[in-house]
């Protein structure tokens, strides 16, 4: 009987330290219950750049199964062709994403009202401020039939944003036909938005149990404690970003006419014509992810010809004049606003350095260079031809078969010949040609 016992107790105590086992393996295999949020930044202009890292962002976090997308945005507005990508991205997502308008100071300014409205969430940190989308007419503006088509288009395009995410459409509407703009806690009183947070781990715990209306199905959100994964754009999407500033597109195509124009007025210096190309390729690059006005990139190129003219033509400045004018309407219509919701233009400041320095290149670089070249030689064989002197010695005939005579020009001695008959000593002479370092010279009747 205690045999029994003892058998029965170690029986026991060993399932106890296989329970315990068993549950530690369960438990070190068993995979996280915790939650993943994926979150990427928009600091800065809406172009095609933000579009394809919203793309990919979302396309990736619906991949590995994240909880949702927060999307921190902080922009004054941007391109309407990108907007409408990123709206339609939004919309259609099959994960919930979280529009964030964040840090302090941040703003969702004209295009930014169109994205934040159209997330499944919609939230504002203390500080920040939403609204301004009015159209504006910029470099030369629009007529008014223009400007109220532009108008009816936002608006119409913005209250199909508010309907289909069931918020303030009243509002949205007055932000595009009276620009207005509201601070965080007066969009969350108006319904713009569903909230406000003072950061990230705020935002994931007042979200926390949120159902948020998918394409397909309903969600509940849980992203308490949840792990936050930050999504940064590509090498390629950044530079993409930095292309699309119409100041760096028009640097750009400034640069490659500059470096085309020194290899055309020095063949072979190489660099100049190498710098040349690469620029304008990522200048036209540029160009074709912006809203270019062809007039104005036509007025560019008349400037340029112009100044060119200047430089061989004789117009006492009023070809200058006319490429300087030309330059800076053409600079100042080169990037079109075509909707209401892009503001992109070229810094006047960029402007107006690059018309200076337009005007000093040509001027002075390019200007000198031509002169140079026209100026007669003053050195070697070429250097040599009208320069006029005096016979040492009797100057023999080109044609006799006797020792070339002497003469002195510039205080130098030369052997020469004459080009006619012999040339007595002391006469003037002029040289024609200098052969074999033998100048060609003839009687200078002055």
């Amino acid at each position: 009987m205690h045999v029994e016992r003892s058998l029965m107790r170690c029986t026991g105590l060993w399932g106890i330290v296989m329970l315990r086992r068993l549950l530690f393996l369960l438990l070190l295999f068993a995979p996280s219950s915790a939650q993943v949020v994926y979150e990427a930044a928009i600091d800065g202009a809406i172009n095609p750049a933000a579009a394809d890292y919203i793309h990919r962002s979302i396309f990736r976090a619906a991949e590995d199964g994240a909880e949702c997308l927060v999307l921190r945005l902080n922009t004054p507005g941007g391109l309407l062709k990108s907007t409408r990508v990123i709206v339609s991205e939004l919309l259609s997502a099959d994960i919930p994403v979280i529009v964030y308008v964040s840090p302090s100071g941040a703003q969702a300014a004209s295009a930014g009202v169109f994205i934040t409205m159209a997330g499944h969430i919609a939230a504002m940190a203390p500080g920040t401020n939403i609204g301004a989308a009015h159209p504006v007419a910029l470099q030369g503006g629009q007529d008014s039939v223009m400007m109220e088509k532009a108008t009816n288009d936002a608006a119409a395009f913005i209250r199909s944003i508010a309907e289909n995410r069931r918020r303030n459409l009243e509002w949205a509407e007055e932000a595009v036909r009276k620009s207005l703009s509201i601070t965080e806690s007066e969009a969350l009183s108006k319904n713009v938005v569903d909230l406000v947070a003072k950061d990230l781990p705020e935002l994931l715990e007042k979200i926390d149990g949120r159902t948020v209306r998918l394409p397909s199905s309903e969600r509940v959100l849980q992203t308490k404690g949840a792990r936050v994964e930050s999504l940064t754009m590509e090498w390629s999407e950044r530079i993409l970003d930095i292309l699309s500033d119409p100041n760096i597109a028009y640097i750009l195509f400034m640069l490659g006419v500059y470096g085309l124009l020194f290899e055309l007025y020095n063949p072979g210096s190489i660099l100049p014509g190498v710098v040349g190309v690469i620029s304008l390729i990522l200048a036209f690059y540029s160009l074709h992810t912006l809203p270019v006005n062809y007039a104005g990139l036509a007025l560019i190129l008349f400037a340029i010809i112009l100044f060119l003219a200047e430089i061989k033509v004789t117009s006492y400045g009023m070809l200058s004049v006319g490429g300087v004018i030309s330059l800076l309407l053409g600079s100042m219509m080169l990037i079109r606003s075509e909707s209401a919701l892009e503001f992109l233009q070229i810094s006047w400041s960029v402007i107006i350095s690059v018309v200076a320095l337009t005007v000093i290149f040509f001027t002075f670089v390019i200007g000198y260079g031509i002169r140079s070249l026209r100026t007669r030689p003053v050195s070697g064989a070429e250097g040599m031809a009208g320069e006029s002197g005096e016979a040492v010695t009797d100057i023999p005939s080109a044609g006799l078969h006797v020792p070339a005579g002497t003469v002195r020009i510039h205080g130098e001695l030369w052997n020469a010949r004459a080009s006619g008959e012999t040339i007595p000593l002391g006469s003037r002479v002029k040289v024609l040609r200098l052969e074999n370092l033998t100048l060609i010279v003839e009687r200078d009747p002055h």
